[in-house]
């Protein structure tokens, strides 16, 4: 657990400037361009995301760790992958990076609210001292907001320096990532398969739920394919490091990371399957 929580900020704060580095402020003012499609996906994520993990948790009857666990990966705003995916199916790139970048600094507020709503609504027992939603909404400050917003004036004073480094950046906090994905299932490999059969289920239904549900409130409402496309995409692909950094400032226990690993295997083989049937379509 020493290495997850030692490397999980190191490598969110590395994903968020490399975030903070590809935006520009046109990527915030566009939501004024298309607030219905922002709107749409904007709902899907913050709302209908964790309200079907609510109603996955209580079906499955998750044990306490497991349930908070996919509470805060459902809570968790999409990540890069998301933008690059999108790109590959002929979405609405714009709109992807818009909801990514928008969602990702409204999260140290939105998910701190929602896991500390969601183990309210769950009437459950902690045996945690000093955590806050405060307090955990500052530490995200300093590894999600404040490297984003690094990022941007890097981008606007050192455009240079982004051309040379952004992709070794990405690549960097990648590894990183892997490091902190693999060094919770190394450490906690006796008991891994036990949690995979718990959480793999939950985990694999939010994902695939969700996308499906993205896909077909977008059909309805929004502008065109490229819009459904992207949206469906922003529903799937959560920011596993993000989701990781929190479990960690809930709890010690691995078993909180436990569905944030789960789901951060998990929603690149769908999110393959699910490239490929759009890109058919």
């Amino acid at each position: 657990m020493e290495i997850v929580t030692k490397i999980a900020p190191i490598s969110l704060a590395l994903i968020m400037l490399a975030l903070g580095m590809g935006l520009t402020v046109q990527d915030f003012t566009r939501i004024i361009k298309q607030p219905k499609d922002f709107l749409i996906g904007l709902i899907c994520q913050i709302i209908l995301l964790p309200l079907i993990a609510l109603i996955l948790i209580i079906i499955l009857n998750l044990s306490v760790e497991l349930a908070i666990g996919l509470m805060i990966i459902a809570a968790a705003p999409g990540g890069v992958t998301s933008n690059i995916l999108t790109k590959f199916v002929n979405g609405d790139l714009a709109l992807s990076i818009s909801l990514t970048a928008i969602v990702s600094l409204l999260s140290i507020i939105t998910v701190p609210i929602i896991v500390f709503k969601s183990i309210d609504i769950l009437n459950f027992k902690l045996n945690t001292n000093q955590i806050s939603m405060v307090g955990i909404s500052t530490k995200m400050f300093l590894v999600v907001t404040l490297p984003v917003i690094i990022g941007m004036i890097i981008r606007k004073f050192a455009s240079s320096f982004i051309s040379v480094n952004e992709k070794k950046i990405q690549t960097l906090s990648l590894f990183l990532f892997l490091i902190v994905l693999f060094g919770a299932i190394i450490q906690e490999r006796s008991n891994i398969i036990s949690y995979a059969m718990k959480a793999g289920i939950a985990t694999l239904s939010l994902n695939v739920i969700m996308m499906v549900i993205g896909f077909y409130i977008a059909k309805i409402f929004t502008t065109g394919p490229m819009q459904r496309k992207c949206i469906s995409l922003e529903c799937g692909l959560q920011n596993g490091t993000l989701a990781i950094f929190v479990a960690t400032q809930i709890s010690s226990k691995v078993e909180f990371i436990i569905p944030a690993a789960i789901y951060s295997l998990i929603m690149f083989v769908t999110s393959i399957i699910f490239v490929f049937m759009l890109r058919k379509e």
